[in-house]
């Protein structure tokens, strides 16, 4: 009998939902995909205007300093947008000059940068990353340096902008010249120390606004050609009259 009684009781409960709001139920759908992103700036290709520029190095020993200068160099430089991607230097080591000739010739043999054998210096990045630091900086700059025929991964800071068709950047940094296999002490009482400082400033214009400059430039180093042929035909009656 009691367990009647309960059937009946259970058997009468309402249904809780009832006159509720019922959720529509469906499958999570599946995440929308994101939207594209915008393409890449195209990039630009700029050559370092070598007037506009300059690769310094400072050296030192136990009684004095000395500057270095390297006038014969070349720079490319990729920009997209207004941000610069790479950058990659090639420098002479032949034409540098100093202060002192005896120094000078002294920097290019075997005891320093060899330039016979090593003719040729060079700097490309691998990274270039936005980054304010001291003096100004606004970038980190980290790429590979090589030097006397040694390459070293080199990170440093420098100060770089890009608008329009002008690109500039500088730096300055020091390295240690044991790393790069330049190992001569000097005399005893006058030591040479190993870290020198290296100064780049340059300003970079389009590539396909520089080449014509270079042409130009050769140009009017040119002789005329009618000058020429005048000249020629100056010779000519010259030496008929002798």
């Amino acid at each position: 009998m009691f367990s009647f009684v309960l059937a009946v009781m259970v058997g009468c409960v309402e249904d809780v939902g009832e006159g509720k709001v019922a959720a529509t139920v469906e499958e999570v759908p599946a995440a929308p995909a994101p939207p594209p992103e915008p393409p890449p700036a195209p990039a630009r290709s700029f050559v370092v205007t070598k007037e506009k520029s300059s690769i310094n190095a400072l050296g030192a020993k136990v009684s004095a300093t000395h500057p270095i200068n390297f006038p014969d160099f070349s720079g490319t430089i990729e920009v997209a947008g207004d941000q610069v991607k790479s950058l990659a230097f090639d420098v002479q080591i032949a034409t540098l000059t100093t202060d002192h000739p005896k120094l000078q010739a002294h920097l290019l043999d075997a005891d320093f940068l060899d330039a016979p054998t090593h003719p040729t210096a060079s700097f490309k990045s691998a990274e270039i990353t936005a980054a304010p630091g001291e003096n100004g900086a606004t970038h980190t700059v980290a790429g590979d340096l090589t030097l006397r025929g040694t390459a070293k991964r080199v990170t440093f800071p420098a100060t770089i902008t890009a608008s329009g068709d002008t690109v500039t950047a500088k730096t300055e940094f020091v390295i240690n010249r044991q790393d790069f296999g330049i190992t001569y002490p000097g005399k005893a009482d006058d030591l040479v120390q190993d870290n020198v400082v290296l100064t780049v400033a340059f300003e970079a214009a389009p590539a396909a606004a520089a080449a014509p400059a270079a042409a130009e430039g050769a140009n009017m180093n040119a002789a005329p050609e009618g000058a020429a042929e005048g000249g020629e035909g100056k010779a000519g009656k010259a030496g008929k009259a002798h």
